[in-house]
């Protein structure tokens, strides 16, 4: 989905200016999310820098691809952001049904 050619903001009714920042938030949640619900032992740096490299890679495949996408490295940190909401989520959510 992050490799995909870009498309305008405004050829839908639901786009809008910084749609696609909202996105990388929500996929990189949705990542950071699964990410340490699936290695819940993973210390908090190596998950970091498992998701910090992956943000790098597809920023710089998004660049070398050719395809409409360009790097960004507001797109870096609304991914870092993303996955940073995606890890406390789970915390939050294992601490509150799963911590009696």
């Amino acid at each position: 989905m992050l490799l995909r050619p870009g498309e305008e903001n405004h050829e839908y009714w639901f786009m809008f200016s910084g749609i696609d920042k909202v996105l990388h938030v929500s996929i990189f949640a949705a990542l950071g999310f699964c990410l340490i619900a699936s290695f819940p032992r993973l210390k908090f740096s190596y998950f970091f820098q498992i998701i910090l490299i992956y943000a790098f890679l597809t920023e710089i495949l998004q660049e070398e691809m050719k395809l409409g996408r360009s790097m960004e490295a507001l797109d870096i940190i609304a991914d870092v952001a993303g996955c940073l909401l995606g890890y406390y989520t789970y915390r939050l959510f294992i601490k509150k049904f799963f911590s009696h």
